[in-house]
């Protein structure tokens, strides 16, 4: 009787041994899944970019694959809402040598390309759409004063009809939206009656009537700020800068801006602790659209300094920069982190 067992437990183990060799085969020639309960590895964080006049949707550093808009005109400067599900980007409609001149119409669509809609009638010149991260999912804009030469800040609505937009800043003040607060708040450059040229904060009211509450930066006083960009956390900033000095020596061609990060407080309203982190020596290319991926642990951009518009990636943590854009002849612009409106 003993030895019956004893072969029987004998014959089991031979059994589960074979069964786990064959389980191992079977795991090392199968790709890894994940089962109920187990985390599955995170999906890159994507970007949506210009590419030749079109609009793209993609994992940096990989090739692009089919563009969310086509054909003629080019479509510009994409900016994702905070819901991560829909863009809203600018057509040129008209063109003209001077970029100011040109003639554009603000539009929504869906992240997988669906639910193309324009919400402005291209008799404007309206620039640079963002979302408001309120939970409203407010598109803004800047949008051109004709009479004045200057810029007013606009907002619509999604699924507005052309002609439903409403102006938030007076035209008689000039103004430009960068980047919004979750409390509602808007940052811009503006120059308001009694208070003069400056970043501020802008509190929307009934009509074009906002409260301006003044932001503070060592560089206000020295230079110009372009294309500011708060992250997710509001807790930092990226933007281009240019001295007014060098603005002032440059006759012809890009003023080679520098692309700038620092802290940002929007209680105490200060940007602190800047850091250069592209074009320090401000090289005479174009460096421009700084804008938060990945979190906050990396800024996308793009530059010329290789003859094309090309996309690269600064990682915060090692100061490393990456050329993430993967055709040299093809000309990138305007990158924009997923679900972090600019």
């Amino acid at each position: 009787m003993r030895t019956h067992n004893t072969m029987k437990t004998h014959n089991e183990q031979l059994s589960r041994r074979e069964f786990l060799k064959r389980v191992a085969q079977a795991t090392a020639a199968t790709p890894f899944l994940a089962y109920a309960g187990e985390a599955k590895p995170p999906r890159a964080s994507r970007i949506s970019y210009f590419c030749n006049g079109q609009i793209h949707v993609n994992e940096p550093g990989q090739p692009e694959g089919k563009p969310l808009t086509s054909g003629q005109p080019w479509d510009f400067k994409p900016s994702w809402s905070k819901t991560g599900d829909m863009l809203v980007c600018f057509r040129r409609l008209k063109d003209d040598p001077v970029t100011v001149n040109w003639r554009t119409a603000i539009f929504t669509l869906n992240a997988d390309g669906t639910g193309f809609h324009q919400m402005t009638d291209g008799t404007f010149t309206d620039f640079n759409p963002t979302w408001t991260r309120d939970g409203l999912n407010t598109p803004i804009w800047n949008r051109k004063n004709d009479k004045r030469g200057w810029f007013i800040v606009m907002q619509g609505k999604v699924g507005g009809q052309p002609g439903e937009e409403v102006a938030i800043t007076d035209p008689s003040v000039p103004n430009w939206g960068h980047s919004c607060l979750m409390d509602g708040r808007i940052l811009v450059t503006a120059t308001p009656p009694k208070q003069g040229r400056g970043i501020y904060l802008l509190t929307r009211r009934e009509g074009p009537k906002p409260v301006y509450e003044r932001v503070q930066c060592e560089l206000t006083a020295k230079g110009i700020f372009h294309r500011m960009s708060i992250s997710p956390s509001e807790k930092k900033i990226c933007f281009e800068y240019i001295t007014f000095e060098r603005q002032k020596g440059l006759k012809t061609g890009e003023p080679g801006h520098t692309l700038y990060i620092g802290d940002f407080d929007a209680q105490q309203r200060t940007i602190t602790n800047l850091k250069p982190f592209a074009n320090e020596a401000g090289e005479n290319k174009w460096f421009a659209y700084a804008r938060w991926i990945d979190g906050e642990s990396a800024v996308v951009y793009h530059s010329t300094q290789t003859g094309k518009g090309q996309l690269y990636v600064y990682r915060l943590e090692d100061g490393s920069t990456k050329r993430v854009s993967t055709n040299a002849g093809a000309d990138y612009r305007y990158p924009h982190g997923e679900a972090a409106p600019c």
